[in-house]
């Protein structure tokens, strides 16, 4: 690598942040241009003692991807596409390639990643290490369903080619393993056949809480996607009411402008402005409503604008339009201020997801710290060991950290609801968990084999993000 400093102590210093700005810290930092110099650095930190932690896009909500006075090593660089065969929907891919990259090169044949988040930013890597889970997860699971290979470089020299009949105990801990046992170097995954670049979305009112899940129990067994947003201000018997938008793959036959049109990347590009405004300032106008009652005027708002859409209404929107909303305002989180967010996303058993969630909600009303937004999905269980997936729901909330010491004591609050319930969570966005809750919700066995395999390929125990300090310190 070139530039490399005689020592990593050395390195380039930066403030390293979570995607929600709430958690940060200084990081030595050094970027890899290939696998052969992201094996040189595992090896140079293994003589120097300095621990390691990998990062991508930076799109986790908390402290997975920093390091606090150790090194961070960046993979965006590598970023190739090494192999894509149009005929089976099969790519193989560097780390640092990202959902965008991916569905850019494959759309045009076809092909859509199977799972994608809100955001098109994150890596490929990043995604397998958080498992990564969609509107659709209910259907297809998370992103490790649709890994089939991957290599993955340890501090213990070697690099691991891991699949479901090779190496199976590093290949189901490290898919949501949050990098703790090393870096992927190459992902192999399975894209989704579509005969069309648009969906069919249909967007359906629910009055309250109770009202949303029996509508997604009635719309699940047709939907390729289904997600609800709730109004977190919302109280007493409106509590919970919200929009649910279902959304389901066109047959080629049934796409008005034709697939030869509506696959190419230009039909997916998102729109320039927004009522006018170039989208890149869109934040600034965002800013003053990012309080308590600002969010219920803009949520009331959201809401009665339903009353608007017929009844069984459906239109066409564009894959990329559809899942990435979080992608239409740039710089967003910027709206929160310097404070920052969080994000607390529980997953709990379906048999218990209504009545914890009607008590999360009524808990942040009470404790006045309603979140900003909220989102209910449906999930299904998968087999990979630090799993956050599971046969129930989830309701990612957001708040403003501007009120850390009592926010922190709410997330606590909620996190002991959820585990009495046999919950789980999602370290993608978790920033508040203690090792006592992680125990509780994920048992003491699952975290045993993990560890075992952690010994096996990091000896030393060099891989030591921050988050992995807060929740797994043994």
């Amino acid at each position: 690598m070139s530039g490399l400093p005689s020592s990593l102590a050395n390195a380039p210093l930066r403030v390293v942040d979570g995607f929600g700005m709430a958690v940060r810290a200084a990081c030595r930092c050094l970027a890899p241009r290939d696998a052969g110099e992201l094996a040189e650095l595992l090896a140079r930190a293994t003589r120097e003692g300095m621990s390691v932690a990998f990062r991508g896009s930076g799109r986790s909500y908390g402290d997975p991807a920093i390091n606090a006075s150790g090194l961070v090593i960046d993979t965006t660089g590598m970023n190739r596409i090494l192999s894509w065969d149009p005929t089976t929907g099969v790519v193989d891919v560097e780390p640092g390639v990202t959902i965008e990259g991916l569905w850019r090169r494959t759309l045009p044949d076809g092909f859509w990643p199977a799972v994608v988040p809100g955001t098109m930013a994150p890596t490929l890597a990043g995604c397998a290490a958080m498992n990564v889970h969609g509107k659709n997860n209910f259907k297809v699971g998370p992103t490790g369903d649709h890994v089939l290979e991957f290599d993955l470089a340890a501090p213990d020299g070697r690099t691991y080619t891991c699949s479901r009949d090779q190496n199976e105990d590093v290949f189901h801990a490290a898919i949501g393993g949050f990098g703790a046992l090393g870096a992927f170097t190459r992902l192999r995954l399975r894209l989704k056949h579509v005969e069309s670049g648009l969906l069919e979305v249909e967007a359906i009112r629910n009055r309250t809480l109770e009202e949303a899940f029996d509508i997604f129990e009635q719309r699940l067994p047709a939907a390729d996607y289904l997600v609800g947003w709730i109004d977190g201000t919302a109280s007493g018997r409106s509590l919970g009411r919200g929009v649910i938008h279902q959304a389901n793959y066109l047959t080629a036959d049934r796409d008005p402008e034709g697939p030869a049109k509506t696959l190419r990347i230009a039909r997916q590009d998102l729109p320039s402005t927004i009522l006018g405004f170039p989208r890149s300032l869109v934040w600034h106008f965002m800013a003053p409503f990012m309080t308590a009652p600002g969010l219920w005027w803009l949520n009331t708002a959201k809401y009665f604008a339903s009353y608007l859409s017929r009844p069984g209404r459906k239109y066409l929107q564009s894959h990329a339009a559809f899942a990435f909303l979080l992608d239409y305002v740039p710089n967003w989180r910027l709206a929160y201020g310097r404070a920052g967010f969080i994000q607390y996303q529980p997953f709990v058993p379906h048999g218990a997801a209504r009545r914890v969630f009607r008590e999360i909600l009524e808990r942040c009303r009470a404790r006045g710290t309603p979140p900003y937004l909220v989102v209910l999905k449906r999930h299904r269980p998968d087999p990979f060991l630090l799993t956050h997936g599971l046969d129930g729901w989830s309701l990612a909330m957001d708040f403003p950290a501007r009120q850390r010491e009592q926010l922190w004591a709410l997330c606590h609050e909620l996190t002991e609801i959820v585990v009495a319930a046999g919950g789980k969570f999602y370290f993608a966005k978790d920033a508040v968990l203690r090792p006592t809750d992680v125990e509780r919700a994920f048992g003491r066995d699952r975290l045993d084999r993990f560890f075992a395999v952690k010994r096996r390929l990091d000896p030393q125990g060099l891989i030591r993000s921050d988050l992995m300090r807060r929740v797994l310190p043994a």
